[in-house]
């Protein structure tokens, strides 16, 4: 399961920055390697989407634990 969370929180980060570009610089890194609707853009994008939805049950679990409010996140 750590695998798995490293993993999605890398795909969110280049994700993230892919965004940051887009938005600064009307860039995207993601269709400049790939190619603009390429198949493999899709499947990156297809994959950052899912890291997200992914991250979404160690978000509630911290939450659910008390350590998201106290700032205590081990």
């Amino acid at each position: 399961m750590k695998f798995i969370n490293v993993f999605t929180l890398i795909l969110l980060i280049v994700g993230g920055l892919n965004w940051g570009l887009v938005g600064l610089f009307s860039f995207d890194l993601v269709a400049a390697i790939f190619g603009a609707g390429s198949g493999l853009a899709r499947i990156v994008y297809i994959l950052v989407g899912l890291s997200a939805a992914w991250q979404i049950i160690p978000l509630f679990s911290t939450m659910g634990s008390g350590n998201f409010a106290a700032g205590q996140n081990r």
